[in-house]
């Protein structure tokens, strides 16, 4: 996509006419918006299906990433009509249904796309989440740990998840859920269960302190974070960070103490988009493979 600083250039996407302004603004100090439209195009088959019908939370950073941001949850005026929009506790949500509206959201600078744990019509979490929020990148070995422990976990309860980086500091491990199968008050159940082993079998590395004055060098393992109104990073995106790193989804063998986060930019993405390294999920399958999560929260119920 080849353009002038000025120019205006006109994608033609299901029928509908969506304009691409300032192709060539610097969006990071090495990529264009051109670059990143490019990007959202390339990803858009794995990246939607986690946007649909999510009530979408974008942070747009209109000026580039080295300049001022801000949080988008209502449309703005100026939505063209093609973009479906939700009410919901008096916000007017985008729906990031296709790629025309994703095309749409990248001309206006969103970099960031956030998701609730719910889809808009149904009333509990399609995924249970741990965060798991070193301090740095420095200490993103915490991360290893932490997700490493978690999987073992997992696999012995006959659990599946997948992880994906943050595309920051830190990782996330999903565990897919059937629709309307649990609530959020059945799945902080697991997820405190899950998060007081952490602390107790380690507590030099890990802990579930708010405060982060009070958490030291220590790993937070944010397990509060999933609940109904919250939202997380939805996998695929970027990041607003100089380094354009992207919120990417691991093999799991790819968890090994040597796995560097800052390897993961837009670039690097659509490399692995192209290789073996791809991870094709069958989240329906995971879902159905998780039915078992209530006899487990049951029990867990009984012992505490």
């Amino acid at each position: 996509m080849g353009a002038s600083k000025n120019e205006r250039i006109k994608l033609t996407i299901n029928d509908q006419e969506v304009a691409i302004t300032n192709p060539m603004k610097k969006l990071w100090p090495s990529i264009t918006k051109s670059e990143y439209i490019n990007y959202l195009i390339t990803v858009s088959p794995l990246l939607l299906p986690y946007l649909r019908k999510r009530l979408l939370t974008v942070i747009r950073y209109p000026n580039g990433v080295q300049n001022e941001a801000f949080f988008q949850k209502n449309s703005p005026e100026y939505t063209p009509d093609f973009v479906e929009t939700k009410m919901d506790d008096g916000k007017n949500y985008i729906l990031c249904s296709n790629l025309e509206t994703l095309i749409w959201l990248g001309n206006q600078g969103a970099i960031e796309y956030h998701i609730p744990f719910q889809q808009f019509d149904e009333n509990g979490p399609r995924e249970i989440v741990f965060d798991l929020d070193p301090p740095s990148r420095d200490h993103f070995l915490l991360a290893i740990e932490a997700a490493l422990i978690i999987k073992e976990i997992l696999e012995k309860l006959n659990i599946v998840s997948y992880i994906k980086t943050s595309g920051n500091k830190g990782m996330q491990i999903l565990i897919p859920l059937l629709s309307n199968s649990f609530t959020y008050e059945e799945t902080k159940v697991f997820t405190a269960f899950i998060a007081s082993y952490l602390v107790n079998k380690e507590p030099k590395w890990f802990t579930i302190e708010r405060l982060k004055k009070n958490r030291k060098e220590r790993l937070y393992v944010d397990f509060i974070q999933h609940a109904e109104g919250k939202t997380i990073i939805a996998p695929y995106s970027v990041r607003g960070n100089e380094d354009a790193l992207v919120s990417t989804p691991l093999q799991w063998s790819e968890v090994t103490r040597q796995l560097n986060p800052s390897t993961f930019t837009m670039g690097e993405v659509i490399n692995r988009i192209k290789g073996e390294n791809h991870l094709k999920l069958n989240l329906k399958e995971m879902e159905i493979k998780n039915k078992g999560l209530h006899q487990l929260i049951k029990n867990i119920n009984n012992l505490t």
